[in-house]
């Protein structure tokens, strides 16, 4: 790491005295070249003694002018148990990331509001101590593609952090009525659910067989899962399959007939049908 130029508190580098407190000294600092949309530097930090800190994260969100906001995730790794010395990773997420998303995507299901400073725990799990460690990796690389290592590393320490924020939201309107979501191990099994159903929009899979994938009670994973993400599997499945095939008859202007087939769908007047039922128009009308 650069050592910085002179001893300083973390008052001078603005979120991390939030973070850490106004005590803490910065050793040295490196920033890390991701991309135009996104800020990294990471610190090697010494903690007061009497303030010793456990592994932890936290995403923050700050609304600026013209509608615009960043969010910056903030991760603290300790060097050994018990030290006071520590790693710092600091990745903000600049107004213009978030100018690759169309709005309706944003607005969302998002656990914070735009217009208001939010801020969330992040636990540390082995996935992000992985993809942390991936922001220092000085392998030689053509620079092309250490740049697109940085930037999947960054999108996959956001999706979580965003995932882990949005699960806790959920879970403290619906965990007295699903009680078994307050295990770690049970959300993550509907998580997974979440994730192969994605995967697997071509082939659609039956509630019996994503709870054999996830091993999970069938009446377990469909309680969960509407109780996490607001809608039945069934339902989620469905929009997923419809908004896919939007894309595909709008974007890659594909037959109607094609994108049926492509999404699994038996024929084409299934397809049509639940595609008018979902949108109120019939697909062909969105190849002009």
């Amino acid at each position: 790491m650069n050592p910085v130029t002179h001893s300083t508190t973390v008052r001078e580098y603005g979120s991390l005295e939030r973070f850490l407190g106004d005590n803490t000294q910065v050793l040295s600092g490196l920033p890390i070249a991701v991309n135009k949309a996104v800020h990294c530097d990471v610190f090697e930090v010494s903690l007061p003694p009497a303030e010793n800190k456990d592994d932890k994260g936290c995403m923050y969100v700050y609304p600026i002018e013209d509608g615009g906001f960043c969010v910056k995730l903030i991760y603290l790794l300790q060097k050994e148990p018990e030290s006071t010395i520590a790693k710092v990773f600091l990745v903000e997420l600049l107004p213009t990331y978030f100018q690759n998303f169309p709005p309706e995507v944003l607005m969302a299901n998002m656990p914070f509001r735009f217009d208001q400073s939010w801020e969330q725990e992040v636990p540390l799990c082995s996935q992000t101590r992985l993809l942390l460690h991936q922001l220092l990796d000085d392998r030689a690389q053509p620079p092309l593609i250490k740049a697109l290592h940085l930037s999947e590393a960054v999108m996959h320490l956001f999706r979580k952090a965003l995932q882990c924020a949005t699960q806790q939201q959920e879970l403290s309107c619906h965990v007295p009525t699903c009680r078994f979501l307050a295990f770690d191990t049970e959300r993550e099994k509907i998580m997974e659910a979440r994730n192969i159903i994605e995967l697997h929009l071509d082939k659609p899979i039956t509630i019996k067989e994503l709870s054999r994938k996830v091993a999970m009670n069938e009446c377990y994973l469909k309680k969960g899962f509407k109780a996490l993400f607001g809608k039945t599997i069934n339902d989620f499945q469905q929009e997923l399959r419809i908004a896919k095939a939007k894309d595909l008859l709008q974007q890659n202007g594909q037959s109607v007939s094609i994108v049926a087939s492509t999404l699994g769908y038996s024929s084409i007047s299934h397809f049509s049908t639940a595609f008018k039922k979902a949108t109120g128009i019939k697909p062909c009308e969105l190849l002009g």
